[in-house]
């Protein structure tokens, strides 16, 4: 039956002698592959439009078909190479009619549709269909053609919606079937249950048990590669589809199974949905966009049986959410030397306190939300080591109490980690066992004098018997290196360990990482609030389970004028001085008092309180002894040297090379004594203003710079 209409019905006065001159456009398009295959007719329909056009008139040479997007939806103009072909072809004015059953074989969306109207439209370019011909640029043709589009995409839109809501609905009752993930397997009912292999179900609940143990994604896959745990994965499709294959753990795989809500019992439909805004040009499936469960389409829970509760994979889904690194999360513990990264919190703006390292030893915390957002100063910032010290000792203090039960604890996990992978370990014996023998009955089998298939299974024979001998040696130099059982050595140095946890934490074999997760299972955050530029640090410590403290420390300051008590101690000082305390004496003083240094580190010291007098103007005591030397014109070193407004080591200097008159105390505590009467003094500031290029000239000629020496 010829389903296309008579010639007749063809003909019209809108085709022009132009339009024969120019190619007609054969346009072939179906939906789906599906659709290519099972709906021939349609396809034969749509070629069989060059006889049309050779009918009105073109010959076969001008004939163009175009089928390149047999197989593709017309929802769009992305990836359809031969509709863009199409369009450029007409924008060329190449093209004088194109052909099409109907008007959805050429676009099913308006954009596209009406894009080609335009087109056809400034270059005169016919359209035609099992209707008629139809000329865009002629206002009840271009009508009837919008009319024709908009219903095309009407239609599309009608039949996804019809399909999206059946697969909700089913979805809905739980029942749209999807591939399993590992460690299930869906039954011909369409239930889903526990994979029936032993092993598989075991290396799944290892996964989940030290992931929770260990806290990130590539700590469990480091533990399953250096202990060749490997994963069963039922295959989907092929020959083999359904069996078991054990196949190396990867990332992929791993975060997959640590974020799929199946593993909780859980059936869900829509966790990722597509966002127009995110859709890539030339990619029709990107723009998918991972929902929030309280945003998935459909959820129901104990839909089938589970290996983690709904908690656990909430708390999972938490972690490594955590363990990205972002400024507003808790990230990885990292083997730098802060102890507190990711803990610490801005008490003056909320913001999250970063680490910064200096030479790439030294750290301090910083916040500085507001100088990288608005182009602000610093909020606050303090030395990292105090801060550091302070959070130790406080969370020693902590685990103190629980540290015998902790032992016994970790003693206790130990034992059910090398129990679980003992077990393991034996399934792949029992495994490869197996596989050994059933290689051995098809040998067996085989008749004898048929040696073309006995050769190819001995050898087959020989292969399993190598692999079963090859993991019984491996077993067993896992079993010398970690036994089931703790020995009783072992199990008496965790206890000893655990009655002095400080050296277990200063221990060279503790690494920063280890306490850095020590100290994020306890604290849950730290509150910093510098006083100002003072040295006092206001500390508050939120602990895991809701309790709090707060504290305050010291911090180091670059100034003594940085100090809160720094005006107590310039009237202290002076205090001393004017009792003629001598040195040793204003440092006990100062010490039992409660006074520091602006460095932490630091205790007053001889040259601390010298050089801090001398800048307040102030002379410590030297003693009836000290004074009585000094004869007329002398000078200490040191007082000349603020004289002179230059560095003690300076004058030191010249006192060492001969170019001053000096000399030394014969008895303790042996003070330099310089002799600089007026004159002299004059001089000295003379040559302490040369440029220092003219006396290193002197020096390396051997000359002797030029100054007066006093008499002596």
């Amino acid at each position: 039956m010829n389903l296309t209409p008579k010639l007749s019905t063809w003909r019209s006065e809108k085709l022009q002698a132009h339009h024969l001159e120019r190619l007609a456009v054969v346009y072939v398009r179906q939906s789906t592959l599906q659709q290519v295959a099972d709906h021939q007719e349609s396809t034969r329909l749509q070629y069989g439009l060059v006889e049309r056009a050779e009918a009105l008139g073109w010959s076969q040479k001008r004939i163009l078909t175009i089928d390149n997007d047999l197989g593709k939806s017309g929802s769009t103009a992305e990836d359809r190479l031969g509709f863009q072909q199409l369009v450029t072809e007409v924008g060329l004015n190449h093209v004088g009619l194109i052909l099409g059953v109907e008007m959805s074989r050429l676009a099913r969306s308006s954009k596209d549709w009406h894009q080609l109207l335009e087109i056809c439209a400034l270059f005169r370019t016919l359209i035609a269909d099992l209707d008629g011909i139809y000329d865009p640029s002629q206002y009840n043709d271009r009508l009837l053609l919008g009319l024709k589009g908009t219903m095309s995409e009407a239609e599309l839109h009608i039949l996804k919606q019809r399909m999206m809501q059946g697969k909700r609905n089913k979805a809905q009752r739980g029942e749209l079937g999807f591939s399993v993930p590992i460690g299930y397997v869906r039954r011909p009912s369409g239930e889903i249950r526990f994979d029936p292999d032993e092993q598989a179900q075991q290396v799944v609940k290892l996964v989940f048990r030290k992931f929770e143990e260990l806290g990130t994604l590539n700590g469990v896959l480091r533990y399953l590669v250096t202990h060749q745990v490997q994963l069963g994965v039922r295959v989907l499709s092929g020959l083999n589809k359904g069996e078991l294959e054990w196949r190396r753990p990867n990332r992929a795989t791993l975060q997959n199974l640590l974020k799929n809500p199946a593993y909780a019992g859980a059936y869900a439909y829509g966790r990722k949905q597509i966002d127009p805004r995110k859709k890539k040009a030339g990619h029709p499936h990107s723009g998918l966009v991972v929902q929030a469960p309280e945003d998935w389409l459909v959820l129901i829970k104990d839909h089938h049986p589970a290996y983690i509760s709904w908690e656990q994979y909430q708390q999972n889904r938490a972690q490594l959410q955590s363990n990205q690194a972002r400024a507003n999360e808790l990230g990885v513990a990292r083997p730098g030397t802060a102890l507190l990264s990711g803990l610490l919190v801005c008490h003056k703006c909320g913001s999250r306190m970063v680490v910064q390292y200096k030479q790439g030893q030294f750290h301090s915390y910083v916040c500085c939300r507001e100088a990288a957002d608005y182009g602000g100063e610093l909020c606050q910032s303090l030395a990292g080591a105090c801060l550091d010290e302070y959070i130790c000792q406080q969370v020693l203090r902590a685990l103190a109490p629980a540290a015998l039960e902790l032992s016994l604890a970790a003693a206790k996990h130990l034992e059910q980690d090398r129990s679980e992978l003992d077990q393991l370990w034996r399934q792949r014996l029992e495994r490869a066992a197996f596989e050994a023998e059933r290689a051995g009955r098809h040998y067996h089998l085989v008749e004898p004098e048929n040696r073309l298939v006995a050769r190819q299974l001995a050898q087959e024979w020989e292969a399993k018997l190598q692999a079963h001998q090859q993991l019984q040696e491996e077993y067993e130099r896992f079993c010398s290196q970690q036994p089931k059982q703790l020995s009783s050595d072992e199990k008496q140095a965790i206890r000893q360990l655990a009655t002095d946890l400080p050296s277990l934490w200063q221990a060279e074999t503790t690494t920063q990482i280890q306490r850095k997760e020590i100290i994020r299972q306890v604290i849950q955050n730290i509150s910093v609030n510098v006083q100002g530029e003072s040295e006092q640090v206001q500390v508050g410590i939120n602990w895991v389970g809701g309790a709090s403290c707060e504290a305050q420390i010291i911090r180091p300051v670059a100034k003594w004028t940085q100090l809160s008590n720094y005006p107590q101690l310039c009237q202290r000082l002076e205090q001393f001085a004017q009792a003629n305390l001598s040195t040793d004496e204003i440092i006990n003083r100062l010490h039992q008092e409660g006074f520091h240094p602006p460095k932490r580190r630091q205790t007053f010291n001889r040259p601390i309180v010298q050089t801090l007098m001398r800048r307040l103007g102030l002379r410590p005591h030297r003693g009836s002894q000290t004074r009585a030397v000094l004869a007329q014109h002398e000078w200490w070193l040191p007082d000349l040297a603020s004289a002179l407004a230059m560095p003690t080591t300076t004058l030191y200097h010249w006192v060492q090379r001969g170019w001053v008159k000096a000399r030394q105390q014969p008895e303790y505590p042996r003070h330099w004594i310089i002799w600089a009467d007026e004159t002299e003094i004059k001089r000295l500031k003379k040559h302490r203003q040369r440029p220092a290029g003219e006396v290193l000239r002197q020096r390396w000629k051997g000359e002797t710079p030029a100054i007066a020496i006093g008499p002596v």
